[in-house]
């Protein structure tokens, strides 16, 4: 357990082994599934990991995994710049089998593609947790909104729900939705479109990131944008048929009215736990409650994580590696040679600290530059949109969605899907 000055320090590999094994631990799938929150704060302790592994080693050996290292870290900056921003709710939905939908501001200069997720945080429930979330929506749904369907599966989504449907019934006004954001994040490639036949199987709330493909497919449809899919296929699987109305948001024939003759789509729906439709199943597509927030003023999530800007992006990273390589210079020339430090802990915790204050130093000047530019676009989209404002204005009803014709859509009671039978 000695702690040398020259050669290995045992003690802090110690602490980084047992920090490693401890975030090892809690990934296994029995941990990770039933206790989301416990793997997700272990998984902090990569701070201790890092710095002890760096104490142990000493910069020489450190610098070997000191490249992954340093762009997590200029992610992990980015994400947190992009955290602190409040996000604006535009409205939001429960429907009966207890899924919700929210629907997120965001500026038109942030960019994303279908099969994006990002992470949610609702200070109301909780300042510390932060839970992914599948995009449900196409980037040409709308340039200035995003949305994420929430099944009910944990505390936090059910507390979400009740916030959702305890303010929707209360007559005076409901208390704001505080959002924060990180990310979209997701391929660069929409290799959805890459493709001729598309076979999609979903499993209850797993289709949301499906609808946010069907719809993107169906605005390239309908627009003549390049789109390869031209036989598609959605097998989806539920429990109960409650679950249905999920289909109501996406809404195909107000997309693209013809897509039927564009494009051969089929829709097969099993519904395990029943064998029979319901008597009311005529009813199932009404949501259960709903809340609008009118704004006045446009509070979208930050662009600096998502998809589009890789000049900023690009400038962001090589600036931090410049910085970064200057500092290590300037540190070498008038600290660690003039004064002849030899003691290999330290060596490797001075490499910590200047990767750190490169990327908070160089890096943070080019995010406020890029925050800044950010804001010039926010304000002249505000300026395009305000010369348009009275007339084709959109409007959102959340209150009565309506299950409309879906294309060749069936729903099978009371058996699985049969694979081997399946194909185009």
């Amino acid at each position: 357990m000695a702690w040398k000055s020259i050669g290995v320090a045992n003690l802090p590999g110690v602490v980084s082994l047992l920090a490693g094994l401890l975030m090892w631990v809690t990934s296994l799938y029995p941990v990770r599934k039933q206790q989301f929150e416990l793997f997700f704060y272990t998984h902090q302790l990569y701070i201790i990991f890092v710095v002890f592994f760096a104490l142990h080693v000493g910069d020489f050996v450190f610098s070997i995994a000191a490249g992954g290292i340093f762009l997590f870290t200029l992610d992990r900056f980015l994400r947190f710049c992009q955290s602190r921003r409040t996000v604006n709710v535009i409205s939001a939905r429960s429907l009966p089998c207890g899924t919700m939908e929210l629907v997120l501001s965001k500026p038109a200069s942030l960019h994303y593609n279908a099969l994006s997720f990002i992470f949610l945080q609702v200070r109301e429930l909780s300042w510390l947790q932060w839970h992914p979330f599948s995009v449900s929506s196409s980037p040409l749904d709308g340039k200035n909104h995003l949305a994420v369907l929430i099944k009910a599966l944990g505390e936090w989504t059910a507390k979400l729900g009740d916030n959702i449907s305890d303010s929707s019934e209360a007559h005076s006004q409901p208390p704001r939705i505080t959002a924060s954001v990180e990310g979209p994040y997701g391929h660069e490639i929409p290799y959805h479109l890459t493709y001729e036949n598309l076979i999609l199987v979903a499993g209850g709330i797993g289709v949301s990131p499906f609808f946010a493909i069907l719809s993107d497919i169906l605005h390239r449809v309908r627009e003549g944008k390049p789109c390869l899919p031209s036989n598609i296929m959605l097998i989806w699987a539920i429990k109960n048929s409650n679950e249905l109305p999920l289909l109501s948001t996406l809404d195909m024939e107000s997309i693209c009215p013809f897509f039927p003759d564009k494009l051969n789509l089929e829709i097969d729906i099993y519904v395990t736990r029943e064998s029979e439709p319901p008597l009311e199943e005529g009813n199932l597509v009404k949501a259960k409650s709903s809340r609008i927030f009118p704004t006045s003023s446009r509070c979208g999530m930050s662009v600096l994580v998502g998809t589009g800007n890789n000049i900023w992006s690009g400038i962001y990273v090589i600036s931090s590696i410049i910085g970064f390589i200057l500092l290590m210079g300037l540190v070498d020339v008038y600290y660690v040679n003039r004064y002849g430090i030899t003691t290999w802990w330290y060596k490797g915790l001075l490499f910590i600290i200047v990767m750190l204050a490169s990327v908070f130093t160089f890096g943070g000047l080019v995010v406020f530059f890029w925050h800044c530019w950010e804001k010039r676009m926010a304000a002249i989209q505000k300026y395009e949109d305000n010369k348009q404002i009275l007339q084709n204005q959109p409007v959102m009803n959340t209150d009565q969605p309506q299950m409309k014709s879906t294309g060749a859509r069936r729903v099978i009671y009371g058996s699985r899907p049969n694979f081997e039978g399946i194909g185009m």
